[in-house]
């Protein structure tokens, strides 16, 4: 796929005219609609799509072919005259044409908050809106007593690195691994892949047209992260192979003293004005609390800690947990096992989507890179898709007659949907039905994407065991029942200690205060989900109440937090501050509107247990507002909030 030079240069673009109406056939023609309304002014395209778009995916457009044909068409014309005429690419209209232009692409209306929120990645300015912008660009001697020490380099410290660079402000990563990326490093189990749409999970300053499949596979995620961290210029700051142990905050210095060791137990000491947690919580894998769990005589590991010499074709093996890992561990190791023996606790709703398999065409790859906004407009189409358009659909209704089966009207709708396409998959095996259908609201846990997991199910070699595990045993599992699960080897899907956040560093604050003590085992909580009172120039990046389950994408959430703690950092330099902290009575307060909103949000919902609540049923891992509302709240600083000296 050749990625042509200037974008705007409409001359390149239609040099090849059968090319370009051969890739023209290959794109999507809702987002074609898109680009040819921006170019055209042309309202009345939208009034002939709307009734034929019931939503943003490309298999929720069901134009009539004459009129996909008449949209590439025009399209094409219109370029062609654009390339001839010398005509400059226009671009994103305002107002009611945009407004209308939003909703027609999400095939419902689009809150007027959305709009400004939207512009950011439609319509990019020279300068990053996201990035630090100086309003008095400091001197070099100031910004060179200023350090930077980011934990991990994973997707979210990548991110804060390469907004530091753009802003001159100096920074060492520490990452634990030998190589950036985390959760896409670590993980290499089978399947192993994004279950967001991978054109939305990217970086909006770097969006990757050239994504293989809708759905990428680990190695692929891997290597976007790897190309993100070498053309930014960021991996020469990344000190790999060392993990942060402890970091203690100097009242008097007003620092961070931060204490690692490399591979080979060196101790390394470094001095940082700022201290930025970039570990998540998803980095430390839980086992179960089984009895007997060391008394296995075969292969026994976590997904995350997958055994690349592990053959398992010809063994019996027994899949414990089935989340988002066991999903997709499942029904890719499945043909090739002599038996494969999977233990679910609770079931969980699993959705189709058709684009989950298929591979992105050549003729689509080379409009993305290289039709101007076409990449943009097909970004906000998936944003809306898998985010806040859903978020009705997580809100519970004081007066919904059947409380346990859904929350509100709209829950229950897609409770029908996915009930009905569970049926479809297993027919009339009733015995299947009545282990694999929720009892519990939709959302209530997290969505999976059907990765076979039915083809799965009615495999001859496969059974799914919901009896409770008693213990294990040196030959396999024994249930509650008394069976015995002959096992040659046993794969725990079973998540991470999301609770114990920051886990295992030691952190101490203002007069050795320990950030685990401030939480509990349990109950970490910060302002914005990034900062903590008593903890002074420290940031967390994918902290307490920031996670997202119903959908959404993880990069945008730290792309808001990441240009918060920017705006912090600019506030320290330009005024000449050297600390800066949270106010009690903001956090508090904070805290507390997140819990009221939890209260009414499904995750909740009594019914419903998950690895979010904690053990007072606290929601503690994830966000509670939609998209559009952490954006409006982190994308200025209120100085009133913080204590700055």
């Amino acid at each position: 796929m050749k990625v042509l030079g200037d974008p705007t240069d409409l001359r390149l673009l239609t040099a090849d005219p059968v090319f370009l109406r051969a890739a023209l056939e290959a794109a999507d023609a809702a987002t074609l609609l898109l680009v040819l309304v921006q170019f055209t002014g042309d309202r009345s395209w939208l009034e002939r799509a709307r009734p034929y778009i019931s939503g943003p995916m490309s298999y929720q457009e069901k134009m009539p072919a004459d009129l996909r044909e008449s949209v590439r068409a025009s399209l094409y014309d219109v370029l062609m005259e654009m390339a001839e005429t010398g005509t400059v690419v226009p671009t994103i209209p305002d107002g009611a044409l945009l407004r209308e232009m939003l909703a027609v692409a999400a095939g419902e209306p689009v809150g007027e908050d959305y709009v400004a929120m939207m512009l950011e990645d439609l319509a990019p300015t020279e300068r990053d809106p996201r990035g630090l912008i100086w309003r008095s660009p400091p001197e070099r001697a100031v910004l060179a007593d200023f350090h930077v020490v980011i934990v991990g380099a994973g997707m979210s410290g990548l991110c804060a690195a390469i907004r530091l660079q753009e802003a001159g402000i100096a920074f060492t990563v520490i990452e634990k691994n030998e190589t950036v990326s985390g959760t896409w490093f670590e993980n290499s189990y089978p399947g192993c892949g994004v279950d967001t749409p991978n054109h939305f999970y990217s970086y909006s300053f770097a969006p990757n047209h050239d994504w293989s499949r809708y759905f990428a596979k680990r190695n692929e995620l891997w290597k976007y992260f790897e190309r993100i961290a070498d053309d930014y210029g960021v991996r020469p700051h990344i000190r790999f192979n060392t993990e942060v142990t402890s970091a203690r905050y100097d009242e008097a210095g007003r620092v961070w003293h931060v204490a690692a060791r490399d591979a080979q137990g060196n101790g390394i000491n470094l001095r940082a004005s700022v201290l930025v947690s970039s570990v998540g919580f998803l980095n430390r894998p839980k086992l179960p609390e089984i009895a007997g769990i060391r008394d296995f005589v075969g292969p026994a590991f976590h997904t995350a800690q997958w055994d690349p010499d592990f053959q398992w074709v010809g063994k019996r093996v027994a899949l414990i947990g089935t989340g988002a890992s066991g999903n997709q561990v499942g029904p890719n190791i499945a043909s090739g096992v002599e038996r494969l023996m999977v233990f679910q606790r609770s079931p969980h709703w699993v959705v189709p989507n058709p684009n989950y398999f298929a591979e992105v065409n050549d003729g689509t790859k080379w409009v993305l890179a290289n039709l101007p906004f076409y990449l943009r407009w097909y970004r906000f189409q998936l944003f809306w898709g898998f985010s806040d358009g859903l978020y009705s659909a997580l809100q519970v209704d004081a007066g919904w007659t059947n409380p346990k089966r859904s929350v509100n009207a709209i829950n229950d709708r897609h409770r029908h949907f996915m009930e009905r396409y569970v049926r479809a998959q297993l027919g009339d095996d009733s015995a299947l039905l009545e282990k694999t259908i929720p009892q519990y609201p939709p959302y209530g846990k997290r969505i999976l994407i059907d990765n076979d997991w039915y083809k799965m199910l009615k495999r001859p070699n496969v059974d799914l065991v919901t009896e409770p595990i008693e213990r294990i045993v040196p030959e396999g599992i024994q249930t509650a029942d008394g069976t015995t699960w002959r096992a040659d080897a046993i794969v725990f899907a079973t998540g991470f200690k999301a609770s114990k956040m920051l886990w295992p560093m030691s952190i101490h604050g203002r007069g050795g205060r320990d950030i685990h003590e401030t939480w509990g085992p349990d109950d970490a909580h910060a302002y914005l989900g990034m900062t903590v009172p008593e903890f002074p120039n420290f940031f967390i990046l994918a902290g307490p109440n920031t996670g997202l389950a119903h959908g959404g994408n993880m990069i945008f959430m730290v792309e808001c937090q990441v240009r918060h703690i920017m705006l912090c950092l600019r506030e320290m330099i330009e005024s000449g501050a050297s600390s800066i902290e949270v106010r009690s009575d903001i956090s508090n307060a904070y805290t507390e509107a997140v819990d009221k909103l939890h209260e009414g949000l499904v995750w909740k919902h009594e019914g419903v247990s998950n690895w979010y609540k904690n053990k007072d049923g606290r929601v503690f891992a994830l966000s509670p507002w939609r998209l559009v509302d952490y954006w409006k709240m982190t994308s200025s600083l209120n100085t009133a909030d913080y204590r700055l000296s």
